[in-house]
């Protein structure tokens, strides 16, 4: 009898110990059946070790087979070769580690199914933090908590469904350092962009405007362009020279900088997170964002920390202010970051997959901050996600499809 376990989590427990102890034993109680068995991990940490690797010592794993690196795929492609590898590798049993997270619904079935067909043979332990991600066949589930790992019978007490009766965040949206004044009535413009690499073909002829206070969402399935179609925006692709974009009032190629561009966008991305990897305080960590720095090496000003300390109230962390950023939950860190991109009121925000690897609990948390980003502010709100998330209210969605062209751009409102 091939046995399988559900073990749910949020953000506020490191998940690294238990899956050290599922990998290398001793084996917790409920586990003895895997004693002197080889296990093998798919995550995220897991990709981005491989990813180090490829980056460090120029060696290639995953990608052995392909020109292409990790680096260059998008989550789901990353996803497909690291379980490619595991299957060859041939483990008596599977940790997956919130395995759907970064994916877009058809890639998330694709998985699904591989995973479904592997469990016949294979034992299968799904770490997760979002409910709906439960595999059906699974029966036994645990819940790991402050390094506890203990028994619940069924996944409905395993995790509660969240809501929230009132508003979690009822203070006023700290203002702007400056007032800032919008010229232009577009502040991103694209017509008619196509991008290929080589012979792959990734946009075609996508025409897309972006004007203050908008609130945008932007989808579409693994591989479509959207890591490529927000390098164009951002300044940090190639392609976007000898296109008609327009970006903050400048035709792109006409003499600006990179920094030109990227003073007037807000950004965060999970992998942001990870080069904060000092000793910050949660006050540094949003003066920083006023500064453009990773860490804070001046001294701020009074009127840094005021502002520093009412971002704080209203994410009710103001009694926290000098704690260190590290010591946080991932829901909380997230908040932050959000936070910090936003702490001078951005001509855009970019929020890239600001949901992902987060639980129930702390992803509605970012949702609702994110609306009222887009309520309270004039900067424009760009959200990308693979995940359609409830609750989230953008006011109109930029669906990318897929065609051997290359994606097509399809404006939902």
């Amino acid at each position: 009898m091939i046995n399988h376990w559900a073990i749910f989590t949020d953000n506020s427990t490191p998940l690294a110990p238990l899956a050290d102890r599922l990998l290398n034993g001793p084996q917790p109680e409920g586990f003895e059946s895997l004693e002197g068995k080889r296990g093998a991990l798919f995550s995220t940490s897991e990709i981005l070790r491989w990813m180090e690797e490829e980056l460090r010592h120029d060696r290639k794993v995953l990608t052995r087979d392909r020109e292409q690196s990790l680096q260059s795929m998008s989550s789901g492609e990353r996803k497909k070769a690291l379980f490619a590898f595991i299957l060859e590798e041939e483990p008596d049993y599977l940790i997956l580690d919130n395995p759907f997270d970064n994916l877009d619904p058809s890639t998330r079935e694709e998985l699904r199914e591989k995973i479904m067909g592997l469990s016949a043979t294979v034992s299968v332990i799904q770490v997760l933090s979002r409910k709906s991600d439960l595999l059906p066949f699974i029966e036994k589930h645990f819940y790991w908590k402050e390094d506890k790992l203990l028994g619940t019978g069924k996944s409905e007490t395993a995790l509660d469904e969240l809501g929230y009766a009132n508003e979690p965040f009822p203070e006023a949206l700290p203002p702007p350092p400056e007032n800032t004044v919008y010229t232009d009535r577009t502040l991103v413009e694209l017509r008619n962009v196509s991008v290929s690499f080589r012979d792959k073909k990734v946009l075609h002829r996508i025409s897309w405007k972006i004007a203050p206070g908008d609130f945008w969402e932007l989808r579409g399935p693994n591989g479509s362009g959207k890591t490529t179609l927000l390098s164009l925006i951002t300044g940090d692709s190639p392609k976007a020279y000898g296109q008609e974009i327009n970006l903050f009032g400048h035709r792109k190629g006409s003499g600006e900088s990179v920094w030109d561009i990227k003073q007037h966008i807000g950004y965060i991305t999970p992998a942001l997170t990870d080069r904060f990897r000092g000793y910050h305080t949660l006050e540094q960590m949003l003066i920083s964002g006023l500064v453009d720095s990773i860490g804070l090496y001046t001294l701020p000003t009074e009127k840094q920390r005021e502002l520093a300390g009412s971002w704080l109230k209203l994410l009710g962390l103001a009694d926290r202010k000098d704690h260190y950023f590290h010591d946080l939950s991932k829901g909380q860190q997230r908040l932050i970051m959000c936070a910090r991109a936003m702490i001078k009121h951005p001509s855009l925000l970019i929020l890239d997959e600001p949901t992902a690897d987060l639980d129930d609990h702390s992803a509605q948390l970012v949702v609702h901050l994110v609306n009222k980003l887009g309520r309270e502010s004039h900067s424009a709100i760009l959200f990308v996600s693979h995940r359609e998330e409830p609750g989230l209210r953008p006011g109109s969605v930029l669906q990318l499809n897929p065609t051997q062209r290359g994606s097509e751009g399809i404006i939902l409102t």
